[in-house]
């Protein structure tokens, strides 16, 4: 048995069990680094994830690591060992996190021209049962799923993991307490392939019986500008900026709207302008919109 025999299954203890050294946790922590072995003070048992994941697939230890660059987290890391990891290993990765992270996010805008319009149809929506076996789909659906599956390297019975990872966040929601907890969504970029947004609800209703409904379709402008923003380094008051440029809005609009000064406004500009790499208003609107929509 090896890792991706078990893949799957680390959704399911991150979301649904209380375990060590958790992905979120980890990317609140001030080293955003950990070793499963040191976590449990030596006595890996008390690990759920080690009892009945790890240890049965040969693994003796992991380490995982929250992948932080200025702030934000682009990604995490999880090795695996059939020994255990140690204290001066979990430093060196320490000390890697940032370059790994930067080059992430310096990645995470590549689009090819030719990825923006390989997907035209509409919506594609997938119904699971909460055991996540797929029982119906429509043509969209089968497509991104083709797609998704091409670019994990998997067959086609296998659940691709963003679609995965969705709903077992979605289950990890107490049901029908708040209006948020019936919905997981999550917006990202993949090599070669349009931006996409997958979104998981539950279903109700009398015919119901406990399913998931997933919606795949491209992502919108204003769905990726969060993570577009973050790429290129934007402090929170160019975000309100370009938020409010993308409706037209003058410079003196943007200085009354903002409360800031006409030269302020155009002082963010330029700021923007040299970390996106443009020169122009229209240029900027493309590069950070247009280009990600196939409208």
């Amino acid at each position: 048995m090896g890792i991706e025999a078990i893949h799957d299954r680390l959704f399911e203890y991150e979301y649904l069990r209380e375990d060590f050294n958790k992905y979120a946790r980890l990317a609140q922590e001030e080293s955003p680094v950990a070793i499963l072995s040191a976590a449990t003070n030596g006595e890996l048992e008390r690990s759920s994830r080690f009892r009945e994941m790890l240890q049965p697939a040969g693994f003796a230890d992991e380490m995982r690591a929250a992948l932080i660059y200025e702030g934000r987290c682009w990604g995490y890391l999880t090795l695996f060992r059939r020994q255990l990891f140690l204290d001066a290993e979990r430093d060196v990765l320490a000390d890697f996190v940032p370059v790994i992270a930067s080059s992430l996010r310096s990645t995470s805008l590549y689009l090819p021209e030719e990825a923006v319009s390989r997907i035209e149809q509409g919506p594609g929506i997938l119904v699971l049962s909460e055991q996540l076996d797929s029982f119906s789909a429509n043509e969209a659906a089968e497509s991104w799923l083709t797609l998704l599956q091409q670019w994990e390297s998997m067959d086609s019975r296998t659940l691709p993991r963003p679609i995965r990872a969705v709903c077992s966040r979605l289950l990890s929601q107490p049901s029908g307490e708040a209006r948020h907890s019936d919905e997981a969504k999550v917006s990202l970029c993949l090599p070669d392939l349009p931006c996409i947004t997958i979104r998981a609800s539950r279903l109700r209703g009398s015919a119901a019986t406990g399913g998931i409904a997933v919606l795949l379709e491209q992502a919108t402008p204003a769905e990726m500008l969060p993570m577009i923003a973050d790429a290129y380094g934007l402090t929170e008051r160019e975000k309100e900026i370009i938020s409010e440029l993308v409706t037209g809005a003058s410079t003196k609009e943007l200085a009354h709207t903002l409360n800031i000064s006409t030269y302020t406004v155009q002082d963010h500009l330029k700021s923007i302008f040299a970390k996106t790499g443009v020169s122009s208003r229209r240029e900027l609107i493309w590069h950070l919109f247009s280009r990600f929509s196939n409208v």
